[in-house]
């Protein structure tokens, strides 16, 4: 008997999830509420689509792995995306003074708009697998609090019942999985909130003539530095463009004006940034975002949990958009459903909870990178720093200083921010002793810049002839 499954979202999870699923599943059907552009093009229902995203490289092989015959990479490249090594090819002023940039070059991340992201994605499922997208919402779930057996859609104006073996629920920070599993008689999910308040304003530049080749340069929020967060990252990404995302956290917010944008780039712990953009073309408005809080569903811990639905992606959790893992835990979570399946298939008993802890594991580093972060903003809500925090932040703190001079040090704190390996690692021996230590080098002085991005930059802040 052929199978079916349903996804709830046509977003980076749920066309990852569809693509898992049309492995062991005969029919896969994509519910979508939002018309969904034939081209990269900015859509409703992805509030954070206009601002800066980034895939790891634990994403991007998982996106392989999911559509081997994809070809994700090298279309996104093809079409002007760009792969930088995390230690060499950025610029990066962190808490704790500018990373240097090393001649291995190591851990290569994809730069982008999420658009072309979203789209390359999207099509390369299509394009190599049996699934389809229908224009539909899904306004609840069919079943009992044992087993879902589909849900219920609504489709120009009239309602209908979509059986499936299982659903999967990629509906994003809006997802209405709670409600619907109260209906059936689930109810007590526990969950979690970090609210550091993070306004995010983004806008478009034409990349300046000449300045083609400069890096991503990015200047963080320092959380220990008693006064709202505020940080600027500068991305190329495909046209000849330069996306810009702001951030402040609660009192330190960005506004919409266009003047103001500048202005708040240049106020930074350093004004690279603003300079770089002070006279450069805009071609948008800014847009802001104020989507940004830590939000988590502990779906896993939940005392009953019926056979036939899971929640992947932002459904899930969602986390503070600067430190870039959305987009990769979105990837890795899917890749997480196709292995249960592969071991047990898609009717096996307990296959829907075992996939939800699967899930929940891959969400806990990047729930704790975030969270440990943003517990430390004024005016945070929703968490304070407990002792245990204080000591482990007082040891990561310490080992990040050590980072900006150690290759060794920022090689291995870059496999655990990059979702590839577990912080565990940072425990271990050579590298606590490297950490106590301290320094090896002295912190530099400015931006780690080429004599060609120095010549770029001082000719975009030069006084117009």
């Amino acid at each position: 008997m052929s199978r079916s499954a349903v996804v709830i979202g046509a977003s980076m999870a749920g066309m990852l999830a569809a693509a898992a699923l049309s492995r062991v599943v005969g029919t896969v059907t994509v519910l979508e509420r939002d018309h969904l552009p034939t081209s990269p093009q900015a859509r409703k229902g992805l509030p954070q689509g206009r601002h800066a995203h980034i895939l790891l490289p634990s994403g991007r092989d998982a996106i392989e792995d999911l559509v081997p015959d994809g070809g994700v990479r090298k279309r996104l490249l093809a079409a002007g995306a760009r792969e930088m090594a995390l230690t060499s090819g950025l610029v990066t002023l962190g808490p704790e003074g500018w990373y240097r940039r090393w001649r291995h070059a190591s851990y290569p991340l994809i730069v982008c708009s999420r658009d072309l992201m979203d789209a390359t994605v999207r099509d390369a499922v299509l394009g190599s697998t049996g699934v389809q997208i229908r224009p539909a919402q899904a306004i609840g779930l069919l079943g009992t609090a044992q087993r879902v057996t589909g849900v219920r859609v609504a489709v120009d104006g009239q309602e209908e019942d979509l059986f499936a073996d299982l659903v999967v629920d990629a509906s994003g920070r809006g997802s209405r999985l709670e409600h619907w599993l109260a209906e059936l008689g689930i109810a007590g999910v526990p969950t979690d909130e970090v609210d550091s308040g993070l306004v995010y304003a983004s806008r478009i530049y034409r990349t300046p003539e000449g300045a083609e080749a400069f890096p991503l340069t990015q200047v963080t929020a320092d959380p220990f530095a008693a006064q709202p967060g505020r940080s600027a990252l500068l991305m190329p990404i495909e046209g000849g463009r330069w996306l810009v995302s702001l951030g402040g956290t609660r009192g330190g917010e960005p506004t919409a004006d266009s003047e103001d944008f500048v202005r708040f780039a240049l106020g930074l712990r350093h004004p690279i940034i603003g300079r770089l953009i002070s006279r450069a073309e805009p071609l948008t408005d800014v847009t802001l975002s104020r989507s940004t809080r830590n939000e988590r569903r502990y779906f896993e811990k939940a005392k009953v949990w019926p056979e036939g639905v899971v929640a992947l992606g932002d459904a899930v959790a969602t986390y503070n958009p600067v430190y870039g893992q959305g987009m990769s835990v979105a990837a890795l979570g899917a890749q997480a459903l196709s292995r249960e399946l592969a071991k047990t298939g898609i009717t096996a008993p307990g296959l829907s909870r075992r996939v939800q802890r699967a899930a929940a594991r891959v969400v806990n580093a990047a729930w704790t990178m975030s969270t440990s972060q943003d517990q430390w903003f004024p005016g945070v809500r929703g968490k304070s720093p407990t002792a245990a925090d204080r000591i482990l932040t007082g040891y990561t703190r310490r080992m990040t200083r050590v980072a900006t001079s150690s290759y060794r040090v920022t090689a291995a704190m870059c496999r655990v921010t990059t979702l590839q390996g577990d912080a565990l690692r940072l425990l271990h021996p050579a590298l606590l002793l490297a950490t106590l230590n301290g320094p090896v080098l002295p912190p530099l002085s400015g931006p780690p810049l080429t004599a060609e991005e120095r010549a770029v930059l001082r000719s975009l802040t030069a006084p117009p002839a």
